[in-house]
């Protein structure tokens, strides 16, 4: 499933200050002050600090909370490797959570890291195997970091093993390690995207720029044949 906000992006992407401005004020006359508030407010805890990486996630009910979680904890962005299975969230539990998160899919395990890294990302892989950091103890405030999931099964792939700059755990009290993708995830991107927002140090929130292009987005998403009404008023 291709992300409705990544099929948006192209549509919006690239526009002058005064250009997005005009255009969601306009379309703000279709909403109320009550839907408004609710855009303006959520993305004033959106962030690109923490984004996430996913290899080969085969579950549905894995892809589509992934989804649901970088949507709640306020994560914009969304990348995946796809190399032997489709990221494939299911309708009916993502919830349309699709139309507020960034997803970006990648050719190779290769070509994602050489992005995230080039975008100033730390590579950090969830893993029990390694000496590693924990929730608590990860340094949220020493640059941007992508928190890397590999499959149910095997875990994160070998080229982010030898690519990582870090490795974090879960510390578990059980005899198996029983947490899912799923779950690892939630309590993963809870606990650093609240130690990062409580940083007084982090500037983790959008930069202008990008919060105006992405309030635009989010007002299109929000009103019915948008892109028509903008035709209209704005003809090319």
């Amino acid at each position: 499933m291709t992300s409705i906000a990544s099929r948006l992006k192209a549509y919006c992407a690239g526009h002058s200050k005064e250009w997005y401005d005009e255009r969601t004020a306009y379309l703000e006359t279709f909403l109320t002050e009550e839907r408004i508030e609710v855009l303006r407010r959520t993305l004033s805890s959106r962030t690109r600090y923490m984004t996430i990486l996913t290899e080969n996630t085969f579950h549905p009910q894995n892809a589509s909370a992934l989804v649901r979680h970088c949507e709640a904890f306020g994560l914009q962005d969304l990348h995946t490797v796809e190399t032997r299975c489709k990221f494939s969230p299911n309708v009916n539990i993502v919830r349309g959570t699709d139309k507020w998160v960034d997803l970006t899919r990648h050719d190779s395990t290769e070509e994602a890291i050489a992005a995230l890294k080039g975008a100033g990302y730390r590579l950090v892989a969830t893993t029990p195997h390694r000496e590693s950091c924990t929730p608590e103890t990860f340094d949220v405030e020493r640059g941007p970091f992508c928190l890397v999931f590999g499959t149910e099964h095997a875990g994160v792939s070998d080229e982010i093993i030898e690519a990582a700059d870090e490795y974090l755990r879960i510390p578990m009290c059980g005899m198996v390690e029983s947490l899912n993708v799923s779950a690892s995830a939630a309590i993963l991107i809870y606990m650093l995207s609240q130690r990062m927002r409580l940083s007084p140090s982090i500037d983790w929130r959008l930069k202008e720029d990008d919060a105006r292009e992405m309030l635009f987005r989010w007002v299109m998403s929000s009103v019915k044949d948008s892109q028509r009404i903008l035709e209209r008023q704005f003809p090319l």
